[in-house]
């Protein structure tokens, strides 16, 4: 793992971060029903976790020499409240994957405070999903 590797790497986890944003910002305006309120409250929650992740991201990208991308990736599209949930599932699921092979690659690269901070990242992404699921679990089809 070169440096320019480790870069693009980190753009596309910052990609997926702005995602994430974009994602829960929309879902918090689209929750309906009874639970709105608590839906809406728990989607922009996350928001702030997302944003500290891509700030670190776009921090150590500009470390390592590089650019951070402005671009994110597309947000899922979803039409009721238990697609949201299922889309943020997948999304926190993914990221949680994503960080651990960067781990894996910045320990390649030699890089030990990017290894710890990626995997602190894991740890709040498989916590946002456990939540998730949580919520899915008896959620009415």
């Amino acid at each position: 793992m070169d440096k320019q590797q480790l870069i693009d790497k980190l753009n596309e986890d910052l990609a997926g971060e702005f995602s994430a944003i974009i994602q829960y910002i929309t879902y918090a305006a689209k929750a309906t029903g009874p639970f709105r309120p608590q839906l809406a409250q728990f989607f922009l929650t996350e928001v702030a976790d997302e944003q500290l992740h891509a700030q670190f991201l776009a921090n150590k990208i500009v470390a390592l020499g590089g650019e951070p991308t402005t671009q994110a990736h597309p947000v899922p599209p979803a039409h009721n409240n238990r697609e949201m949930l299922q889309a943020v599932l997948a999304a926190e699921l993914q990221a949680g994957k994503n960080y651990t092979q960067r781990a894996e690659d910045a320990d390649a690269y030699g890089d030990k405070g990017l290894v710890v901070a990626l995997e602190d990242m894991v740890r709040d992404e498989m916590g946002h999903s456990e939540e998730t699921e949580r919520m899915l679990r008896d959620w009415p089809l």
